[in-house]
């Protein structure tokens, strides 16, 4: 309702947030309001905090998209949802006129807007955001484990794009948040799968979901793909590490043929060993965000246990400690997937 007052943080610029009472937005049509139950930190926000984004967001945002809610209300013409459903936010708003929209690729519209940097975001008790972007979810799904999935849609995305089949061997570069969820997600396609990752505890967690590890810092990576594949390499790799050993291994344990997924986000152009490209015909892939077809594959992974999200989640806090924990996320080595209890839905 118009007037009703809302708990919201934002960014206010020099690593810093401030959480406050504001008029809650109201749905107008073909919007929907959603009081946010859980809203996940990745590393983009990450990057607001360090102050890296400020010429696009200022210092007035309300950040954070990874979340999960309760619809509250519709707005006028909005149909297919109902006051009461459990739902998430696949937070791209394209133009629909640009080449990609018009090619049927508004994922990567040359003009998009992202809900939660370019628009505030879900680190506030209601969120209204346009009914396209609207996912419903089932109705006994744990709000909690829902906010993973924005970043369950990234893996998605990207073992679906790298064509990975049953019994095909993948290696994973880099044992972050979004690396762990593509090996789940590479493992689920029926993958053999290899995590690459020099951080201890990172190691340890992807050791406890399962998977074979190796640190390149303490042995030789190519060797022990080899060993593991019988001297032909991963079949796809993903560079999840977004750094330049990462890229240099990409194309060193590479198999003949193979399918290499750039996933992550380089600050700065890396140096590629083409040579390597032409001399195996490797092919590269680059993966942005998701599509409609990759939140509903999430969907399905977080509720039928593709996806361990208890132990993903390493830690939650509340809205009013917002500031405390981004202060603990960027000095952690222990944490992975950190949230937000943004209101007071279980």
């Amino acid at each position: 309702m118009p007037g009703d007052q809302i708990t919201a943080a934002f960014y206010r610029g020099n690593k810093s947030f401030a959480v406050e009472t504001t008029e809650a937005a109201v749905a107008g049509p073909g919007e929907i309001a959603i009081r946010t139950a859980y809203c996940g930190i990745c590393g983009t926000d990450m990057h607001v905090y360090h102050g890296n984004m400020d010429a696009r967001v200022g210092h007035n945002r309300v950040i954070g998209h990874e979340m999960s809610g309760v619809i509250s209300a519709l707005g006028e013409g909005v149909s297919g949802f109902a006051v009461g459903d459990k739902a998430v936010v696949r937070p791209l708003d394209p133009c629909g006129v640009c080449p990609a929209c018009k090619a049927g690729h508004p994922h990567i519209c040359h003009n998009l807007k992202f809900l939660g940097l370019d628009t505030d975001g879900a680190m506030q008790e209601v969120w209204v955001v346009p009914a396209h972007t609207v996912h419903k979810l089932p109705a006994d799904m744990n709000l909690a484990h829902a906010a993973l999935i924005e970043p369950v849609a990234v893996a998605c995305h990207d073992v679906r794009l790298s064509g990975l089949t049953q019994g095909e061997d993948a290696v994973v570069i880099g044992g972050g948040p979004i690396g762990v969820l593509v090996a789940m997600m590479a493992r689920d396609a029926g993958g053999k799968v290899v995590i690459s990752e020099v951080n201890p505890h990172r190691l340890a967690i992807a050791e406890k979901l399962g998977f074979d590890t190796v640190n390149p810092a303490e042995s030789d990576l190519v060797a022990a793909i080899n060993q593991r594949t019988g001297d032909k390499g991963a079949d796809v790799v993903f560079e999840v590490s977004g750094t330049q050993p990462g890229v240099d291994a990409m194309t060193a344990v590479a198999a003949t043929r193979a399918r290499i997924v750039m996933v992550a986000i380089h600050a700065t152009k890396p140096q590629i060993d083409l040579f390597q490209f032409f001399w195996r015909e490797l092919q590269l892939i680059g993966a942005r965000v998701y599509e409609p077809e990759d939140y509903e594959k999430a969907i399905a992974a977080v509720a039928g246990g593709a996806i361990d999200a208890e132990t993903v989640i390493t830690d939650i806090a509340p809205l009013a400690d917002i500031q405390a924990a981004f202060e603990s996320l960027d000095r952690s080595p222990t944490a992975l997937k950190s949230l937000i209890k943004v209101g007071d839905l279980p």
